[in-house]
Order: structure tokens, then C-alpha cells, then sequence
């Protein structure tokens, strides 16, 4: 049976797993900052599992002092604006529903939170998604930026993102 809830510290570890098994090129510090900024209380990850296989996740990012948010406030205040980030499913999952079941859920934690805004990034290469978030409601344009790439790459180009907001 497949779930969604929120993410305990036991299932982040579950969740990084999968990350990992599925992109091993991803960087270490990125487990570390996502575990640490839970526990903080600065974002709060959600898992999707199939059993107890972890198989997709996403994060609700609050402060701006998330290292994805990279001090812009716009994006993430701690008050009112929240931010949907590392949204991922495995590929024999995608097109069921589920990470569309897994955002309703994290839109309505932040609302019960007292978040009023989520926004949202996407890649402009990333057009199925782009529609999806536009689908879902993110429909407000909030701004472009440039995003550092990873560690590895080769190219050392940074990734444009475009940001979209929806008020819940």
C-alpha cells in the first residue's frame, strides 16, 4: 500500500537512501543540511512509501536560512511564505497521482501551520512540471534565478529556475 505522511527522522533516513540509490552523484551535504534544518524546525520533509521502501519525497521549506533558499525571503519568510522543494518519485511510480496527493498534503500542513503563501521552482527545460504547478494553482510569477549546479558538474553553468507562487 502506498502512503503518504510527513517525514520522521527514521524516515528521512529511508528517504536519503532512495535519493542516493537513485542519483549517487547527489553531494553528502545535502542529507546533512536537510537533516539538520528538520530538526531545527526550518523545513519539515514528507516521504511517499510503498511499504516501508521509501519511494519519492518533498520538503516544506519555512526560513529563508534553508541552504536551498539561500537567504531569499521571498521564497521562504518563516511567517507567511513557504516553499515546495525536492519533489521526487521514482520513475516506475510517476504518472499515478501520488505526488500530486503528496503536495495537497504538504499545502495543507502549511495552511494548518498559518503559512498563506507556497511557492514553488522549476527549471524552464522542465515543461511537463512547469504545467503541473500551473495546474495545481502556482500560477503566480515571482522571479528567476540562478542556481549554483552540483558539486560534480562538469560544466559548472548555474541552472535557471523560475519561481511561482499559489496563495492557499
Amino acid at each position: 500500500m502506498i502512503i503518504c505522511r510527513p517525514a520522521s527522522p527514521a524516515d528521512l533516513e529511508l528517504i536519503w537512501d532512495n535519493d542516493f540509490a537513485q542519483s549517487p552523484e547527489w553531494p553528502l551535504a545535502w542529507k546533512e543540511s536537510s537533516v539538520r534544518d528538520n530538526a531545527a524546525g526550518l523545513c519539515k520533509a514528507f516521504g511517499i512509501f510503498d511499504g516501508e521502501a521509501a519511494i519519492g519525497t518533498g520538503t516544506l521549506l519555512f526560513s529563508s536560512e534553508c541552504e536551498a533558499i539561500n537567504g531569499r525571503p521571498e521564497l521562504a519568510d518563516g511567517v507567511n511564505t513557504a516553499n515546495i522543494n525536492a519533489l521526487r518519485i521514482n520513475k516506475p511510480y510517476r504518472g499515478q497521482g501520488h505526488i500530486s496527493k503528496l503536495v495537497r498534503m504538504m499545502e495543507q500542513y502549511a495552511r494548518d501551520a498559518g503559512y498563506g503563501t507556497l511557492t514553488i521552482g522549476v527549471e524552464p527545460k522542465e515543461s511537463r512540471n512547469l504545467a503541473i504547478y500551473l495546474h495545481w494553482g502556482y500560477d503566480k510569477f515571482i522571479m528567476p534565478a540562478f542556481e549554483e549546479p552540483l558539486e560534480d558538474d562538469k560544466t559548472e553553468e548555474k541552472d535557471l529556475v523560475l519561481y511561482y507562487a499559489k496563495q492557499l
